[in-house]
């Protein structure tokens, strides 16, 4: 088979299936067995003892029932593998634009530095700058959150170059500098990198510790002027700060090579106007990144998330690129691991049972609901358009970003996140994520599914 018909991912069974269908079907002999007996030796009636047996049945019957449908989604789990080389061999040159979303709500929970880390990382990803576009969206609307993002758009000149050159795993400097081995500690790159990342850490959390930004810094940037007009965290107007301009050829970092563009959005509060939390959120940055960059491709992460693997977008683009099954997924999801869990994880923290178990399961009936972060989607999924069969989609066309200046896309951004802009629209309800539910995040994903997309999942770890 000719290279360019090759498929750019594979799957395959999951491990020890067989002996997990053993396993199931040995218990639900033992199952049947079990109520053979409470039918056989019902207690006759008049027996103190009969309608006890009965409720014990009836529970009897109920958990078999719920361990029965949950076997449906694990009798069948898959893995599916993907092929980098394959994917860069062919299409290098028409990768599409990826637009990366954090979002974040308070500044206390969830301290500035951490949610620096998390961009920094999305923006250190083994994929060309000048297409990849990192939006933060600030629902707390902090000008300390504001601050850092600022530090963090200076120190990314020092920090995705010194990634590249030693091909460091993971990108986040907090993570990376915690399990750093005492043999590259000791070089004068790292010590310079180093350095560069304390002084930094020292600035951000000085200013978080006052609950201010001193005048001098604030003079150093036009963006501070916007909290002049901000009343509280849930009554200001519409931020939009590009901090990094991906299309300037001048803006380098200190290879010369192109950065990321990066950029801020606190979207409109008015007491008067539900804003339907983090959906709202990724709504409005929806809009305002296709006004910016308009990438083909979403990602959404938590603000205190980072990826074990720099090639985590190439991965994703296996599937949605591949020229037999792409056109038929609309998303692809990360499992999430978690650092801060007890020991032995006697709560199920870890949720270790549905990412190695269950979603693997469901892999192979379709596809997983979206968990709601982690995770890669079409934009034109997001955006209302529906599943039409044998339609795919032209990577062909290339990546156009917006044109204008600087000032010309934040100021006709803003209306984009205003809390009326949705008044009379689709949006919340057959675009973007819905709102009115409590499991709003799980929701989009199987309103994605149900207009006829599937989606994939990765067993690569975020």
């Amino acid at each position: 088979m000719r290279s360019e018909h090759l498929p750019l991912f594979g799957i395959e069974q999951a491990k020890n299936r067989t002996v997990y269908r053993l396993f199931s079907s040995s218990i639900f002999v033992c199952i049947s067995a079990t109520w053979v007996y409470r039918m056989i030796y019902v207690p006759e009636r008049g027996d103190s003892m009969r309608w006890t047996w009965i409720l014990l049945f009836a529970a009897e019957l109920w958990f078999a029932l719920f361990w029965v449908l949950s076997q449906s989604f694990r009798w069948n789990r898959v893995r599916r593998y993907t092929f980098i080389d394959r994917l860069s061999h062919r299409f290098e040159d028409k990768l599409p634009g990826v637009d990366i979303f954090v979002c974040t709500a308070d500044p206390t929970i969830e301290p500035p530095l951490m949610v620096i880390n998390t961009v920094l990382f999305l923006m250190a990803y083994d994929y060309p700058p000048e297409k990849l576009s990192v939006y933060l969206s600030d629902d707390g609307g902090s000008v300390l959150t504001f601050y850092a993002l600022l530090e963090a758009s200076h120190f990314s000149k020092h920090w995705l170059p010194f990634c590249k050159k030693f091909n460091i795993e993971p990108r986040s400097p907090a993570a990376y500098f915690a399990n750093i081995s005492d043999s590259i500690s000791q070089s004068t790159e790292f010590q310079s990198i180093k350095k560069l990342y304390d002084e930094m850490e020292h600035r951000i959390e000085t200013a978080t510790k006052f609950g201010r930004v001193s005048d001098e810094i604030r003079a150093q940037h036009k963006g501070f002027s916007e909290w002049d007009s901000v009343s509280s965290p849930r009554d200001h107007q519409t931020i939009v700060q590009i901090l990094v301009d991906g299309r300037d050829p001048r803006v380098l970092d200190t290879e010369g090579s192109p950065l990321p563009t990066l950029a801020y959005l606190s979207r409109e509060k008015r007491p008067n106007h539900h804003h339907n939390f983090k959906a709202g959120s990724m709504n409005a940055l929806i809009r305002v990144s296709g006004n910016i960059s308009n990438g083909s491709i979403i990602l959404n992460v938590d603000c205190d998330m980072y990826s074990n693997n720099s090639k985590s977008v190439r991965d994703a683009l296996c599937f949605l690129m591949d020229e037999e099954k792409g056109h038929e997924i609309a998303y692809v999801q990360y499992p999430q691991c978690f650092n801060n869990v007890t020991k032995n994880d006697i709560y199920g923290s870890s949720m270790r049972i549905i990412r190695e178990v269950d979603f693997p399961g469901l892999d192979g009936h379709g596809g997983p609901a979206y968990v709601g972060t982690g995770c890669f989607h079409r934009r034109e999924t997001l955006c209302g358009n529906k599943y039409v069969e044998g339609r795919k989609f032209e990577w062909k066309r290339g990546f156009v970003r917006r044109e204008g200046t600087v000032s010309e896309l934040e100021e006709t951004s803003k209306s984009l996140a205003d809390c009326s802009y949705e008044k009379g629209t689709q949006w919340g309800n057959e675009m973007g994520l819905l709102y009115g539910c409590p499991v709003e995040d799980v929701i989009t994903g199987l309103s994605i599914q149900c207009r006829g997309w599937k989606s994939a999942f990765s067993d690569q770890k975020e």
